[in-house]
């Protein structure tokens, strides 16, 4: 059933609620969040019960899918710890499994650090690197080889976190933005309003440290919310780009900066000898570390479709292993769309949200998000700019404002202008 059919049906279904019992409509439940400060699962377990923001079905361990009459079976080669399918628009979640997990992020982390900071640094803008910069990068720490008293633009050092995944790119922005420490507590705060609960941030680049969680429901949030900025879409689906390299001097002892060419490290859009480039990607991040394993949320676009995907620890060891997965994911997501139930939805950002409460429509027990007047709804997205994703209702009473919630949903989607779709 089509997905506007499927939200006036919900809707009806509403309607004919407060029919019955006229009395005011509210879809409110208890807090779906856990208690604060959220612990990485200490085992390859997952745990019985995690969050339930987004559906109460996104709580439980295990695949929840539900596979209807002409929907494709899921690929069974997929052996990542934690995975999400979801529509990068409706919201929908088209399948998860342990959605909720608490695990290390790595590199994807970086997408809240851009979305994060990305607004408050104009790409002109330049910045000398000073020692202090750059203390506290982590050994091991992939790089793009940001040097010492040299001048960078903010275009120059987005251009290394998002395709070298580079820490020390993510060190001087953190310099700039006040330090660590304050940038910590930025993202920390815009993870709670993306409604990312899962996710606890304690170095702003990933690298593994004790307490640094996220899930593949807070990875696929955050990326969702980036790709709604122009410089996020455009940074993440870039390639290759030149880098400034060192001031040296020439024969004629002038100085003279050098580049050098950078490279995405996301194998889905520049290919490697055992994975393609993939149909239509556009993005997002990937990550790798020891604690975290691969990790990686990828978007891309079939046929007017847009897809989310993220795949948290393949236990497989294979190389290229998590973008192979993401890859058959993609693959029974587009056949799947238009066809499979959803199972839960992406929740929006808490401004969205009225009563700033966790929220997860009609999909399961989870705090509802409670939009109480519609049109006021829309009005605070249009306000806002970050569209809109399939809210759920907490109408005041009346038949009336039912269907203009109905109609409300059927047409409220968080499009993604001008995608960049680098890749066919």
């Amino acid at each position: 059933m089509p997905a506007p059919q499927r939200t006036v049906r919900r809707c009806l279904a509403l309607a004919a609620a407060v029919l019955s019992t006229a009395a005011p409509l509210a879809l409110a439940a208890p807090a779906a969040h856990a208690a604060p400060g959220p612990k990485a699962s200490p085992s390859a377990t997952p745990p019985a019960q995690t969050s339930t923001v987004g559906g109460a079905r996104l709580g439980r361990p295990g695949t929840q899918v539900d596979l209807a009459g002409g929907v494709p079976v899921l690929p069974k080669d997929v052996t990542a710890r934690s995975w999400i399918v979801a529509d990068a628009e409706s919201g929908e979640v088209l399948a998860a499994h342990n959605a909720h997990w608490r695990l290390a992020p790595a590199s994807t982390l970086k997408m809240l650090f851009a979305d994060t900071l990305l607004p408050k640094f104009p790409k002109t803008m330049t910045h000398k690197v000073t020692p202090e910069d750059l203390a506290g990068v982590g050994a091991g720490s992939s790089l793009v080889g940001i040097k010492e008293n040299e001048t960078y633009t903010v275009h120059d050092l987005w251009l290394g976190v998002f395709l070298r995944s580079g820490n020390d790119a993510v060190h001087v922005l953190s310099s700039m933005n006040g330090g660590v420490e304050e940038t910590v507590r930025d993202m920390n705060a815009h993870a709670e309003e993306l409604q990312a609960l899962d996710t606890r941030v304690v170095s702003p680049d990933g690298y593994d440290a004790p307490g640094q969680v996220s899930s593949a429901y807070d990875l696929t949030l955050i990326a969702r919310s980036g790709l709604q900025k122009k410089d996020f879409r455009e940074y993440c689906s870039t390639v290759r780009a030149k880098f400034p390299g060192e001031t040296k001097k020439d024969k004629e002892g002038r100085a003279v900066r050098e580049s050098f060419e950078i490279q995405n490290t996301n194998r889905l859009l520049t290919g490697d000898y055992d994975t393609d480039v993939y149909q239509g990607i556009a993005g997002v991040k990937n990550g790798n570390t020891t604690n975290a394993g691969a990790t990686f949320t990828g978007v891309a676009e079939r046929d007017g479709k847009v897809l989310l995907v993220t795949v948290m620890h393949p236990e497989k060891q294979e190389h290229n292993g998590v973008y192979k997965e993401t890859a058959r994911l993609f693959d029974w997501g587009f056949k799947a769309a238009g066809k499979v139930e959803p199972v839960g939805e992406l929740v929006p950002p808490r401004s969205v949200a009225t009563d700033g409460k966790p929220g997860d429509g009609d999909f399961g027990e989870a705090g509802g998000t409670g939009v109480a007047d519609p049109r006021a709804a829309a009005s605070a997205s249009a306000a806002s700019g970050t569209g809109g994703m399939g809210i759920a209702l907490a109408v005041a009473g009346g038949v009336l404002a039912l269907l203009a919630g109905a109609a409300f949903l059927v047409n409220r989607r968080w499009p993604l202008p001008d995608l960049v779709r680098r890749r066919r």
